[in-house]
């Protein structure tokens, strides 16, 4: 009988053929198991036209809203919201006038500024069942955080408000004329190094300043009744443009919890290159005692 071509009888081996299978000798440097692929990162994304989430998170932690500063932008909340993960979620507030919202015109005046970000982030603050929601602010976007706060109804209030390197509301009526003008303000707040190489970027940062400035020109303190939301005043030691012993006039504006705290660093605290005050921030968020810093001397201006 003609066996096809390609079958081989099963009985039958080639005579070179060993009686058992021979191991493959192992390659060299060659790990035994192939390495497991790194976690994928979620990707920055933008939440409508006002609001940057630099690092989101997928189980919906504690959702804070970082206001930015003067001059400044939602990417200035990048390393603290790193930082921060997954202990809380950041949500940084784009303002108009400047970045990807370059074309889009800054509000009138400080009132109008209060209504479109609380309009705008009205949607955002219930991520579902239990979520908790906080704020957080640096200088001029302090003063916005608390009014934002104060603007939204009662059972809608952030749970805390972080109110950093900021005089308490009612020292900013008849400010105008008394801070520095906006390249001075560049300097006091250490960021003329990042633009002094790029004469462009200088005159960006130097017009949107300006920009912010005229707006909170506009602010106008009124008596009203302090919001619920817990308000914990910070201030940095090494910061050349507040009184840290003035901290205490927040504490007029909250029924809840108050508490000051100097820190470790200057005007500003969390920027492009710094995370911020991440050790008190978690302590705020899960209740656990933060770190204790090196003891400051509050300054007189």
């Amino acid at each position: 009988m003609t066996l096809p071509p390609t079958a081989v009888p099963p009985a039958v081996r080639p005579a070179s053929a060993p009686p058992h299978p021979v191991a493959r000798p192992a390659l060299p440097d060659r790990p035994a198991a192939p390495y497991a692929p790194a976690a994928r990162v979620p990707r920055p994304r933008i939440e409508g036209d006002w609001f940057l989430v630099p690092a989101p998170q997928r189980h919906r932690p504690f959702r804070l809203f970082c206001f930015p500063h003067a001059g400044g932008d939602a990417t200035a909340y990048t390393p603290l919201a790193h930082a921060l993960a997954p202990v809380a979620e950041v949500w940084a507030l784009r303002p108009p006038a400047r970045g990807g919202r370059s074309r889009h015109p800054m509000p009138s005046d400080f009132d109008a500024l209060v209504a479109a970000v609380a309009e705008a982030l009205t949607p955002h603050l219930t991520g579902g069942a239990g979520s908790r929601v906080g704020f957080y602010g640096q200088s001029l976007g302090a003063l916005l955080a608390y009014e934002v706060a104060r603007a939204l109804p009662a059972d809608r209030r952030p749970e805390l408000v972080v109110a950093v390197g900021a005089p308490p509301p009612a020292e900013w009526s008849g400010r105008r004329g008394k801070d520095p003008d906006a390249a001075e303000l560049l300097r006091m707040t250490g960021l003329e190094d990042l633009v002094r190489a790029d004469p462009v970027l200088a005159d960006l940062a130097l017009a949107t300043l300006r920009a912010d400035l005229a707006v909170s020109g506009t602010y106008r303190h009124r008596p009203h009744a302090p919001i619920g939301s817990a308000l914990h005043a910070v201030a940095g030691a090494d910061d050349p443009m507040l009184a840290t012993g003035g901290l205490g006039g927040w504490a007029a504006h909250t029924r809840g919890a108050f508490t000051q705290r100097v820190v470790p660093g200057g005007h500003l605290l969390a920027t492009v290159d710094l995370p911020g005050p991440v050790d008190l921030l978690v302590s705020l968020v899960t209740g656990r005692p933060a770190p204790v810093a090196s003891p400051a001397t509050p300054r007189e201006q």
